[in-house]
């Protein structure tokens, strides 16, 4: 059971950390919010009320597990119908600054932030279980900031980079929704393409840039169908071709290079986990005569 985690409307409109809040409000008699803008990203999440929020002069009327991403220096305020309903929100702040962090690691963390930039479309409404996904995070992210466990900021900063990229998971799907038949046939091009080429570069950025599709799409397509990680079955698929490898008598010099290991000693640990046996012990048990 979660401990109480709402605040009272809290008016000021800047922030005290330097890095990233969050806030739970619960308020029953709140009728007025003016227009304003503010120097960092707010993601916002409405859970109840009867309330239109207006961005940038677009009003978008607010049903339960609707929220909004709203940019800097963008204008915004709630529109009351009424005040007879609490009016009840989840809302976080990251500064520019701590934005541009995550961003200069991977600009992946700006997708969803571009995209409502790009196209002045700051409203989404997902399904259920999204909607619960994103509650759900948020609420942990909350517990997390005002509990005093061990190593709490660390895992706080994980779990913002982990909800950044859940919500450019489900932005990315809402606009790159493609009939199961274009999927699967992108999957069985996938296994061809590697199977055919194990020699070669095969990284994400590569089969991307081949396939014209999303790092993101890919791995999901492929996660879904094959029910292991792109990764993962692209290095067993190498593991598999060594085995074969040294069956054919190439040198261990040349073998693990010629399948895409960076070096010697990731080749052996990678194979002897696979396999339980180091290349050399399986090339040595490989050629021992029949009844030894």
């Amino acid at each position: 059971m979660r401990k109480e985690l709402s605040t009272g409307f809290n008016e000021r409109q800047y922030m005290n950390s330097g890095e990233f809040e969050v806030f739970f409000y619960k308020d029953l008699d709140l009728n007025h919010v003016v227009d304003h803008s503010h120097s960092y990203y707010e993601v916002y999440f409405f859970l109840n009320g009867d309330v239109t929020y207006d961005v940038e002069g677009k009003q978008y009327p607010l049903q339960y597990g609707d929220y909004l991403l709203i940019p800097p220096e963008v204008k915004h305020h709630p529109i009351f119908h009424s005040t007879g309903k609490t009016y009840q929100r989840i809302v976080l702040w990251i500064s520019r600054n701590y934005f541009e962090t995550m961003c200069s690691w991977s600009e992946d963390f700006s997708y969803s932030f571009r995209y409502v930039s790009e196209n002045n479309h700051y409203h989404f409404r997902r399904d259920f279980v999204t909607f619960q996904n994103i509650q759900g995070r948020l609420l942990d992210l909350l517990e997390e900031i005002h509990g005093n466990k061990a190593f709490h900021k660390l895992n706080s900063e994980l779990q913002i980079h982990s909800f950044m990229l859940l919500l450019n998971r489900i932005t990315y799907d809402m606009l790159h929704q493609v009939p199961a038949v274009y999927e699967n046939v992108l999957y069985l091009n996938l296994c061809d393409y590697i199977n055919n080429h194990l020699e070669e570069n095969l990284s994400l950025d590569h089969l991307a840039s081949f396939f014209y599709a999303s790092k993101y799409h890919i791995s999901h397509v492929f996660k879904d169908n094959m029910g292991i990680s792109l990764h993962q079955y692209i290095l067993k698929k190498r593991l598999q071709a060594s085995k074969n490898g040294i069956l054919s008598g190439i040198p261990f010099g040349e073998l693990y290079h010629q399948y895409g290991f960076s070096d010697y000693t990731s080749f052996y640990r990678a194979f002897k986990k696979e396999f339980g046996l180091s290349p050399k012990e399986f090339r040595e048990q490989a050629v021992l005569p029949k009844g030894y």
